[in-house]
């Protein structure tokens, strides 16, 4: 997966779209790894050890990571940088997180991809799946439901088909209006970003 750029990623599950909703307005400071380390030892009070267990790794690396000693100081790997990173948006604003959240549930929401989308039609229809670019605002209904999938431990392909049957409802049904039973086929997720009306 490639790293955070500001609005963007690829194949991230909803999970990691609500968290980065909140993590967009972090300081520019915030983006430094050693600064990341501070915010996760002072919401630990300042232990290393419980740091260490919650990315995964010995109380010694934490130490290398955090400390001033000239020579002694080593820095974490892509590996641990990402631990790292994941840990700090996991605790990251939570009230503002919580709203969103309501926000997304009471409103609905804007969610941008590209992806193969489409019905299953025969080769050549203007509905046949094929890579598209779509934004598309989908009602509160569909993020209770991606929200209550993720609270339950959905994976990613559990969400995906949340998402596909929304976006068939509303993209190529036009809300039911119209293509009545057909098929969605919704794959190869390039690109997707979900932002609150």
């Amino acid at each position: 997966m490639p790293a955070l750029s500001a609005g963007c990623w690829e194949r991230r599950t909803w999970d990691r779209s609500s968290r980065d909703w909140s993590a967009r307005c972090a300081p520019a400071p915030f983006l430094q790894v050693s600064t990341r380390l501070r915010f996760l030892l002072a919401a630990h009070r300042g232990s290393t050890r419980r740091v260490a267990t919650v990315l995964g790794v010995s109380q010694r690396a934490v130490q290398r990571w955090v400390t001033k000693k000239p020579g002694a100081r080593r820095p974490p790997g892509p590996t641990q940088i990402r631990a790292i990173e994941d840990a700090v948006l996991a605790r990251w604003q939570p009230r503002v997180r919580a709203r969103l959240r309501a926000q997304a549930e009471a409103e609905g929401f804007v969610f941008h991809t590209r992806a193969r989308f489409g019905f299953a039609a025969p080769a050549g229809s203007s509905d046949d799946p094929r890579v598209r670019w779509i934004t598309q605002g989908l009602p509160g209904e569909v993020a209770r439901e991606l929200f209550a999938a993720r609270d339950a431990g959905a994976g990613e392909q559990q969400q995906t088909a949340i998402l596909a049957r929304a976006l068939g409802h509303a993209y190529f049904r036009d809300g039911g209006r119209r293509a009545h039973g057909l098929h969605i086929a919704f794959s190869e997720v390039e690109f997707a970003d979900f932002s609150i009306c």
